[in-house]
Formats: C-alpha cells, structure tokens, sequence
C-alpha cells in the first residue's frame, strides 16, 4: 500500500467553487469547507476529476456575465 493511501482525505471547496483535498482529521483551513466526499488521496482526486469541470473562480464567471449583459 503506498503511503498516500495510509491517510484518509476529504474534498473540500470554497466560495469560488475551487476544489481540493485536505487530510480529514485536521481543521479546515478559513474559507474552506467540506463538500461530502471522504477516502483515499486518489478516490478523492477521482471525485474532483468528476464534479470540477468549470476550473473559472465564481468572482471571474461572475465578472464576464456582467460584462455580457452590458453590451
């Protein structure tokens, strides 16, 4: 077993609807929060891989709607 397979993560998110895995005994960092998934390092990658398909920041996507509107 490889030893980032020893340790249990968790998929995380924040207000920019950016993902990423933190080690899921450990406090969260502010401004992220805990989207549901828990497993291994790569089951964790996997649902990422799966669900994050717009990689944009939510600021940015907003920003370019509003410019749409505006012309």
């Amino acid at each position: 077993m490889e030893e980032s397979e020893r340790y249990r993560f968790a998929v995380v998110h924040n207000d920019e609807d950016q993902y990423s895995i933190w080690p899921d005994d450990q406090e969260l960092p502010p401004g992220w929060q805990r989207e549901g998934t828990a497993g291994s390092r790569q089951q964790c990658l996997d649902h990422i891989a799966g669900i994050w398909t717009d990689m944009t920041p939510r600021s940015l996507r907003a920003a370019l709607a509003r410019d749409a509107a505006d012309r």
